[in-house]
């Protein structure tokens, strides 16, 4: 099947459309958008700025992707937006590219799901395979790990981090980072425990039990923080713990847990 496109959709001349591409009626195409095969453009979306799209996309009707950034700081450089491939993103999600501050790159890997009125904004680094639910919004700068779920309406403050495998909430408000394999909830949002459906969906039985024992340690003992995920990174063979432990270590925003007063 030959690339089609509708006669009232727009391509502009120096767009790069791959093979099998279909783009609808009245969508838009801007000279320096690259799409890869098998990419399906719905109708009334609008593709534009120095965006790289992957293969077997779909981009529903009145998504925007690659409009310039919500950043009063931008002033018309050269900035990217790369998306990967066998991405879905529904009706009326806005996607923006980097800023000169953040890089000049917003990057978005493989196999994602973007329901309607999702909003990435400038900067944010998002993995593979993760589901952002309906009008689920990041903030600039926002660095999402692979697996990770946003429940609809929940907001992520700029600079936050969340950690693969991790979940939040819907209607949660989140504004510090979330460690690998947790599940944060609530407005601020806070953990409430671990992502266990989606570890068990990842790792074997054997591999899921240092990692409650290890979040037992760090976020229901009452001990401190990083002095237990030291501690942790130095006595543990699970890779998973170091990742969690190696996380905690690196915030920048701190973690949001509940302290127990209790040893």
């Amino acid at each position: 099947m030959a690339t089609r496109i509708h006669p009232q959709a727009i391509v502009e001349s120096g767009a790069k459309l791959g093979e099998d591409v279909v783009v609808g009626p009245f969508a838009y195409v801007g000279a320096e958008v690259s799409i890869g095969d098998r990419t399906v453009i719905g109708q009334c979306a609008r593709i534009e700025g120095e965006t790289t799209i992957g293969q077997d996309c779909e981009i529903f009707s009145h998504a925007v992707v690659g409009s310039i950034p919500q950043d009063l700081k931008f002033h018309g450089e050269k900035v990217q937006l790369i998306i990967g491939d066998r991405n879905k993103i529904r009706e009326f999600t806005l996607i923006n590219p980097g800023t000169e501050g953040g890089g000049g790159v917003t990057r978005i890997g493989d196999d994602n799901l973007f329901m309607g009125y999702v909003h990435v904004a400038h900067d944010c680094r998002i993995g593979n395979r993760c589901i952002f639910a309906n009008a689920a919004t990041l903030a600039g700068h926002v660095e999402i790990g692979d697996g990770v779920v946003v429940g609809g309406l929940t907001p992520i403050h700029q600079f936050v981090k969340v950690g693969e495998l991790a979940m939040i909430a819907g209607a949660s408000a989140l504004s510090q980072d979330v460690p690998p394999y947790c599940l944060a909830e609530g407005n601020r949002a806070v953990l409430r425990g671990l992502n266990l459906t989606g570890l068990r969906r990842a790792f074997p039985r054997e591999a899921i039990d240092p990692v409650r024992a290890a979040y037992k340690e760090l976020f229901e003992r009452g001990k401190p923080l990083k002095e237990t995920a030291e501690r942790l990174l130095n006595e543990t063979r699970s890779e998973e713990v170091r990742k969690m432990c190696r996380f905690v270590l690196e915030t920048k925003r701190g973690i949001p847990f509940e302290r127990k007063t209790k040893a």
